[in-house]
C-alpha cells in the first residue's frame, strides 16, 4: 500500500469494519495503489458516528419483547400510523369543519382560507431547514418531534370551543312566502358589524401554524429513514404501503367527520332559549355539529405515537450492512464526489451550497415540476370533485362527497401500492422507474376524456335557465307571481315544482303554506309561480306543489363517469411512489432528505397552493347564479353552467399532465448514470472519492 494524506484528512486511514453479526471481519488499514474499477461492498467501521445502530428502547431499558420491533416493519407500521393522523386532521377535518367554524365564529371565507394556508406557510419555510440538519441527525427522535407537535397544533386549533361558551343559536328564518314589511323586520344589514369571535381566528392560525412545523419531518426524514433500512429493490415497496397507508386518513375522515357533524356541538341540545326558539334538529340550517371531537381525540393518538418514536435507535440493526450493499444511481455530474470531499452537510455555512447543488441537478429538478404539475391537478380535483358531482348529476352535497370519497381514496391507495410493488418485483433502476413513470401518465391522460361522457345539460330553473311561465326576465329570481313575497337571495333552499322546474326557494316559487307528510317531508302548497297541471278530466288542480331539493336530473352517464375517473386516479397515483423513488436515488446520498425537502417546497408552491386556488376560479368563471345577501355582498356559486365546466376541467387536466409528460421525458433525457467505475456503495464513495 501507499501513504495518501488524502485518508488521513477525511479520517479515513486505518480504519476497522465490523460485521452486525459481530463476526469481527477486518479490512486491511491501507489501501493499495491499484484500486479495483468496483470497490466490493464494505461496511463502515464501527467508530462511525453516522451509523449508530442499536437496541430498541429508552436508555439501558431495553426489553426484549421491545426488539420485536426494531425492524423495518415496525418503524413502517408506526410511521403509517402517524402520516394517517396527519392526513387525516388536516385535509380531512380541517375540510369537512371549515364552514363550521365559519359559522359558530362568524369567520369569512377569504379569513378560513388564510386559516388553511397557515399550514402550508410554515411547512415551506421550515421544510428545507429540517430536512437538511435532519439528515445527519436521529431521524426516530425528528419524527417524535413531528409527533409532539402534530398533536400540540390538534390540541391549540380546538382551544376555541372551549373558551367560547355555549352556542346561541336565533330565530328560524321563514322559508315561506310573507309580507315584504315581516321579512324585512327581521333581515338587516349586519356588515358593519365586528364578530366578537375575530380573535379566535389568530388561535386556529397559530394551531395550522404548529400543525405545519409537525408535518414538516414526516414525508422528508421519514421516509429517508425507511429509504435507509430497506434493501433498494425493496424500498418502493415500503414506501409505497406507508404513502397508500396515510391515503386511509382522508377515508377514515370523511366518514369520522361527517358523523361527529352529526352531534351537537355542545353535546346537550337546549330545549329553547326563548319564546321564539325551539329546538333545534340536523335539518335545520341553525344547526352546528361539534367539529371539536375529531381535534380532541388526534390530540391524545398522535402524542401517544411520541412513545414508540422515542425508542428507535439512530439506525435499525443491518443497516450499515444494506447500505454497503447498494450501488449508487446518483446522476452523473460530479455531485456525490463533491458532497463527499467536502463533507458538505454538517454545517450551517453548507447549507446554500448544498441547496445549489440539488438545484442544479437536471434530472432532480425534472422530476420536481412533474410532481408539482401531478400535486396542481389532484388538490384541485380532490377540493372540487364532490362540488363537480353535485352540480353536474344534481345528486345532494353529502351524497357527492361520499361518492367522490370512494373514487379518490380508494384509487390513490391502489395506484400507489401497485407501482410500489412492480417497481420492487421487477427491479427497476432509475431509468427503467422514470420510464414506468412517463407510461403511467400516458395512460391518465387518455382516461383524462372521461369528462366528456359527464357533459350534461342543466336542469330547468326558473329565473335563471327559464322565465316563469313566460313571466318575468333570465337572470332574474323576482317575477310578478313572487313580487309581494319579500324573498331573500341570502336563503337557498330549492325546491322542484310539479312542472319539474327548479326554484330557488319556496318563497320564490310563490309558495304560501306547507304540510309535513308522514316521512317527516314538507310539501309546499299554494304555489302562485308554479304553472296549472290539468287533471285527466280536464279541470285544473289549484293545490300547486313543490318537494324540497333539486329537480332529479335526466343526466345518466354517473356510474360511466364514476368507472372510468376511478382508473385515471389510479394510473395518475401510480406515479407518486416512482417519483419519490427516483428523487432519491438521483442525488447524493447525504442529500436525500433534503431533496425531499426541496420538492415538498416545491408541491406547495406550485401545486398543492395554486391548485384549489385555480380549479376554484376557473369554476367560478361559469357561474350563472350566485349568492348576494342582504347587504348585496357576493358569495358563493349556486348554479354554474355544466357544459363549460366540463371543458375547463378536461382542459386543465389535460393541460398538467401533457407538462408532466414533457419534464419526465426530459428527466430520461438528461439522467446520466455513473460510470462502472463510480457506481459504488455510497458508503465505499468517500474513499474512492480521496483516490481520485
Amino acid at each position: 500500500g501507499i501513504e495518501n494524506t488524502a485518508f488521513e484528512t477525511l479520517g479515513l486511514g486505518r480504519q476497522r469494519s465490523w460485521s452486525p453479526a459481530g463476526s469481527g471481519a477486518r479490512v486491511p488499514a491501507r489501501i493499495p495503489a491499484h484500486v479495483p474499477a468496483r470497490v466490493p461492498p464494505r461496511a463502515p467501521a464501527p467508530s462511525d458516528p453516522d451509523f449508530e445502530e442499536g437496541p430498541c428502547g429508552w436508555g439501558s431499558c431495553t426489553p426484549e419483547a421491545l426488539q420485536l420491533c426494531n425492524n423495518p416493519e415496525g418503524y413502517l407500521a408506526v410511521y403509517s400510523l402517524l402520516a394517517t393522523f396527519q392526513v387525516f386532521f388536516f385535509f380531512c377535518l380541517v375540510n369537512i369543519s371549515i364552514s363550521t367554524i365559519e359559522k359558530r365564529y362568524e369567520l369569512n371565507s377569504s379569513l378560513t382560507g388564510l386559516i388553511s394556508a397557515s399550514y402550508d406557510i410554515s411547512f415551506c419555510l421550515l421544510s428545507l431547514f429540517v430536512s437538511f440538519f435532519g439528515e445527519r441527525g436521529h431521524k426516530p427522535r425528528w419524527l417524535a418531534f413531528s409527533a409532539f407537535m402534530l398533536g400540540l397544533g390538534c390540541l391549540v386549533f380546538c382551544l376555541p370551543h372551549f373558551s367560547a361558551g355555549k352556542y346561541h343559536y336565533g330565530a328560524k328564518p321563514e322559508d315561506t312566502c310573507q309580507a315584504p314589511e315581516t321579512m324585512s323586520a327581521n333581515i338587516t344589514c349586519s356588515a358593519s358589524a365586528k364578530s366578537l369571535h375575530h380573535k379566535y381566528l389568530y388561535v386556529f392560525i397559530l394551531g395550522q401554524l404548529l400543525l405545519g412545523v409537525g408535518g414538516t419531518p414526516l414525508y422528508t426524514l421519514g421516509t429517508a429513514f425507511i429509504d435507509d433500512s430497506v434493501p433498494k429493490h425493496k424500498s418502493s415497496l415500503y414506501i409505497g404501503i406507508a404513502y397508500a397507508m396515510s391515503l386511509l386518513g382522508p377515508a377514515i375522515g370523511y366518514v369520522a367527520g361527517g358523523q361527529l357533524l352529526n352531534v351537537y356541538i355542545d353535546i346537550h341540545i337546549p330545549e329553547r332559549q326563548d319564546i321564539a326558539c325551539t329546538k333545534v334538529d340536523q335539518d335545520d340550517p341553525r344547526w352546528l355539529g361539534a367539529w371539536w371531537i375529531g381535534f380532541l381525540a388526534c390530540f391524545f393518538a398522535i402524542w401517544l405515537l411520541i412513545i414508540p418514536f422515542s425508542m428507535f435507535p439512530k439506525h435499525l440493526p443491518g443497516t450499515a450492512k444494506i447500505q454497503a450493499e447498494k450501488i449508487s444511481e446518483t446522476h452523473d455530474d460530479g455531485s456525490e464526489a463533491l458532497v463527499q470531499i467536502r463533507n458538505i452537510g454538517k454545517n450551517f455555512k453548507d447549507f446554500p451550497i448544498s441547496l445549489l447543488i440539488l438545484l442544479r441537478n437536471p434530472v432532480l429538478m425534472c422530476l420536481i415540476i412533474a410532481s408539482a404539475s401531478e400535486a396542481l391537478v389532484t388538490t384541485g380535483f380532490a377540493t372540487f370533485l364532490p362540488k363537480f358531482i353535485e352540480n353536474q348529476f344534481g345528486k345532494t352535497s353529502s351524497f357527492s362527497a361520499t361518492l367522490g370519497g370512494l373514487v379518490l381514496v380508494p384509487g390513490a391507495v391502489l395506484g400507489q401500492v401497485i407501482s410500489g410493488v412492480l417497481v420492487s418485483k421487477c427491479k427497476m433502476d432509475l431509468r427503467s422507474i422514470i420510464k414506468f413513470m412517463i407510461s403511467t401518465c400516458s395512460v391518465a391522460l387518455v382516461l383524462n376524456t372521461v369528462f366528456l361522457f359527464a357533459k350534461c345539460r342543466n336542469e330547468p330553473f326558473a329565473g335563471v335557465s327559464e322565465t316563469y311561465n313566460g313571466t318575468g326576465t333570465l337572470r332574474n329570481l323576482t317575477a310578478p307571481c313572487n313580487a309581494n313575497c319579500g324573498c331573500l337571495r341570502s336563503v337557498y333552499y330549492p325546491v322542484c315544482g310539479r312542472d319539474r322546474v327548479q326554484y330557488f326557494s319556496p318563497c320564490f316559487a310563490g309558495c304560501k303554506s306547507y304540510l309535513i307528510d308522514s316521512n317527516m317531508t314538507k310539501i309546499y302548497q299554494n304555489c302562485s309561480c308554479i304553472g296549472n297541471l290539468k287533471r285527466e278530466n280536464g279541470s285544473e288542480d289549484f293545490l300547486f306543489e313543490a318537494l324540497p331539493g333539486k329537480c332529479p336530473t335526466q343526466c345518466r352517464f354517473l356510474p360511466l363517469f364514476l368507472t372510468i375517473f376511478f382508473f385515471a386516479v389510479v394510473f395518475t397515483f401510480m406515479a407518486v411512489t416512482p417519483t419519490t423513488v427516483a428523487i432519491l436515488r438521483c442525488v447524493p446520498h447525504k442529500q436525500r432528505s433534503f431533496a425531499l425537502g426541496v420538492q415538498l417546497v416545491f408541491l406547495r408552491l406550485l401545486g398543492t397552493i395554486p391548485g384549489p386556488i385555480l380549479f376554484g376560479v376557473s369554476i367560478d368563471s361559469s357561474c350563472t347564479l350566485w349568492d348576494i345577501d342582504e347587504c348585496a355582498t357576493r358569495g358563493a356559486c349556486w348554479v354554474y353552467d355544466n357544459e363549460r365546466v366540463v371543458y375547463l376541467l378536461m382542459g386543465m387536466s389535460a393541460a398538467c399532465k401533457i407538462i408532466t409528460i414533457i419534464f419526465v421525458v426530459l428527466a430520461v433525457y438528461f439522467y446520466k448514470p455513473p460510470p462502472p467505475n463510480k457506481a459504488v456503495p455510497p458508503r465505499n464513495a468517500e474513499t474512492v472519492s480521496a483516490i481520485h
